[in-house]
């Protein structure tokens, strides 16, 4: 497996939302019925990718994971609402990738994204029951800071957690 990252580019958004719509599919199965989260398509996320990117390229950076030449997972980093805060506001990674280091590689190469952003901490927001995601984000050193809300997820609301990490030159690497 040959695995590179580079800064997206307009021309990525299309499959960077039908890789999201995959992920958000594979990830929250056990969470949401089948209709809701097919309530919105690949190509009704590329859309709204596009749009997003219109109105936050010049504050936000998306970064994509190529596995053997295809997208195969993408983050997204920015500043936040949450005072003194820089914000992971996506990491998505291909369902069959998952486990496969692709996570690792972009939430390292976010981590430094968000350091560069000037702020002490970095937060993002993860849904209550997406038990593997609080796994992934809790060995990184990310832990939950008592915050939460309630979101919709194709009109659905969710429950979600906020999750904060210390931003220091020496941060400690996923494991």
């Amino acid at each position: 497996m040959s695995l590179s990252l580079r800064t997206a580019e307009e021309f990525d958004l299309h499959a960077v939302g039908a890789l999201h719509q995959r992920s958000r599919v594979a990830a929250y199965a056990h969470i949401l019925p089948a209709e809701v989260l097919a309530a919105r398509s690949e190509e009704g996320f590329g859309e709204w990718w596009a749009e997003r990117w219109k109105w936050e390229r010049d504050t936000h950076e998306m970064t994509v994971a190529l596995v053997d030449g295809e997208i195969a997972g993408f983050t997204y980093v920015g500043p936040s609402e949450t005072p003194s805060s820089a914000e992971l506001y996506a990491i998505h990674v291909a369902p069959d990738l998952v486990g496969t280091g692709v996570g690792r590689a972009l939430m390292v190469n976010a981590l430094d994204q968000l350091h560069a952003l000037g702020t002490p901490r970095a937060v993002l927001w993860v849904l209550e029951d997406n038990t593997v995601a609080r796994r992934f984000y809790e060995r990184g050193g990310w832990t939950p800071d008592g915050e939460t809300r309630v979101e919709p997820v194709n009109d659905t609301p969710v429950r979600q957690l906020r999750y904060a990490l210390t931003l220091t030159p020496d941060l400690v690497r996923l494991p």
